[in-house]
């Protein structure tokens, strides 16, 4: 089973990231206050990453692994892959 690791941007120019079966379900629910704490406080205004995987565990591993990237490196990746992210939005 395919999972995604995905990046929002809030209104107030933050970075949520996070894993999903479906991003667009899930970032749906963040919309409605009913995903992550984050998200309800930081209201979600776009999807501006998504990459997928062919398991739970390496979407988890990579998700570790941006969540601990400083923002202006969430922001080069972000820039990186926008083509990529492009074929899933």
């Amino acid at each position: 089973m395919r999972y995604f690791v995905y990046i929002i941007q809030t209104i107030d120019n933050t970075l949520y990231c996070g894993i999903a079966k479906n991003v667009a379900k899930r970032f749906n629910e963040h919309i409605n206050g009913k995903g992550a704490k984050y998200t309800k406080i930081h209201k979600p205004e776009k999807i501006v990453f998504i990459k997928d995987f062919e398991d739970k565990s390496s979407a988890l591993k990579e998700e570790y692994r941006i969540k601990n990237l400083t923002k202006k490196e969430k922001l080069a990746l972000i820039k990186e892959n926008v083509e990529q992210t492009k074929k899933f939005l």
